[in-house]
């Protein structure tokens, strides 16, 4: 799953290293209230040509796509590495409890080696969830941050509307200087979705040396810009 390493560009040989993203969606049955699954399947794909964008910007990293989706159970929405540039979102729907520790323990096993590669760059995992585990979530979260990967990994949380466990995102992210982002309605979840689906990229597949700045926190070995508040005005809120 290495990707294509060393292909032939313009100038010479280019060693790609592959850097893989996880989308990990909470799908339980609220999240089909007030059109929650649909704003966070139109803002996917919404990222998409952005996250393209990112990739040509950075020739050096290989963007591989996968997504997990949990809700009575987990299972891989997106099973196969996609490179981004051949990546399509196929819609989630809703129903079910939410069973966050089974989807720990699903991305624990694609964090080991193999079937993570040894030379990839520092993966990005975002967990989106609008309300509070149903299952033994714990052992399993414990579990999965002992790995090196999930430690090397750029961990971000995006807790929808106003039954969001922001305790338990907290706890996934393990980092005091990175708190999850709360959404309210669709239109902050297009702007985290976007943020969270370029700027970590970009700062994962660069060297440390070219995008430490004032301002910036670490989220294992990757500096990262935090952004600012993108809360507005609108009159849905969830």
């Amino acid at each position: 799953m290495e990707g294509n390493v060393g292909k032939r560009r313009p100038g010479g040989e280019i060693s790609n290293r592959p850097l893989y993203y996880f989308f990990v969606a909470d799908c339980s049955g609220s999240m089909g209230v007030d059109g929650k699954i649909e704003s966070l399947n139109h803002s996917v794909k919404d990222a998409i040509p952005h996250m393209i964008d990112v990739a040509r910007e950075n020739p050096n990293a290989q963007i591989l796509i996968r997504a997990l989706k949990f809700s009575s159970g987990a299972q891989w929405h997106i099973n196969d590495p996609v490179p981004v540039e051949e990546f399509e979102w196929t819609d989630l729907s809703a129903g079910g409890v939410t069973d966050m520790g089974a989807a720990f323990d699903a991305l624990a096993e694609q964090l080991k080696i193999p079937p993570m590669p040894a030379r990839a760059l520092p993966p990005v995992i975002l967990l989106l969830s609008d309300g509070m585990p149903t299952d033994d979530y714990a052992p399993a979260l414990r579990n999965l941050l002992k790995l090196p990967w999930a430690q090397k990994a750029v961990r971000l949380a995006i807790g929808i509307g106003r039954d969001r466990n922001l305790d338990v995102l907290q706890r996934f992210i393990d980092n005091p200087e990175i708190r999850p982002f709360e959404v309210n309605n669709p239109e902050e979840m297009v702007k985290y979705i976007k943020w969270a689906t370029t700027v970590p990229i970009k700062a994962a597949s660069s060297p440390a040396s070219q995008v430490t700045s004032a301002g910036t926190i670490s989220t294992g070995n990757v500096p990262l810009v935090m952004p600012a508040d993108t809360s507005t005005n609108s009159t849905k809120v969830w």
